[in-house]
């Protein structure tokens, strides 16, 4: 009768691959993939501001990894304009933070008021004509799929070895 050696070792090493695989690679592919979709988007963004506060992310959930794109301009709404446009409205100080002044003293006390246009006082309210839309960020997911793609198949491959799971070195650090 033949006699195998190593069987637990084996054992102990496909229980312990789905938790390594997730760690080590899946998540590092997600970063790959979604660094292509940045890059475009960086690329494609009319605003140095909106692109140099574009950052990719990654995290596991149950059952995959996610690679994610963000702008994070700390609650700063401008690259929702970009991306959508703006319809005309109007605009004017809140009676809330006005605090009993007129709109000429919020404007000459904050030196911030969003009626002085060109250092001159326009009125108590303004129209603003809106904005068109300058999408980045679909364009670039819409552009970049295959190359997303790609990107994390390469990644998967280069840490899938025949030797074992070559860990990435930047799975987990996040931009």
């Amino acid at each position: 009768m033949p006699t195998v050696k190593g069987g637990d070792q084996v054992r102990s090493f496909l229980t312990q691959l789905p938790a390594e695989l997730e760690d080590k690679v899946l998540r590092g592919a997600a970063r790959a993939a979604a660094r292509v979709v940045a890059d475009e988007a960086k690329a494609r963004c009319v605003s140095t501001d909106v692109s140099a506060a574009i950052k990719v992310r990654s995290r596991l959930e149950t059952a995959r990894a996610v690679g994610l794109v963000q702008v994070d301009m700390g609650g700063y709404n401008l690259p929702l304009w970009l991306e959508y446009g703006t319809e005309g409205h109007f605009i004017s100080v809140s009676d809330v933070d006005r605090h009993g002044m007129s709109v000429r003293k919020v404007n000459e006390a904050t030196k911030a008021g969003s009626l002085v246009i060109g250092g001159k006082f326009v009125g108590e309210t303004v129209w603003h004509p809106g904005a068109s839309p300058r999408p980045f960020l679909r364009p670039a997911l819409d552009t970049q799929e295959s190359e997303a793609i790609a990107a994390a198949q390469a990644y998967i491959n280069r840490h899938v070895t025949p030797g074992g799971i070559v860990g990435g070195e930047d799975a987990g650090d996040d931009e």
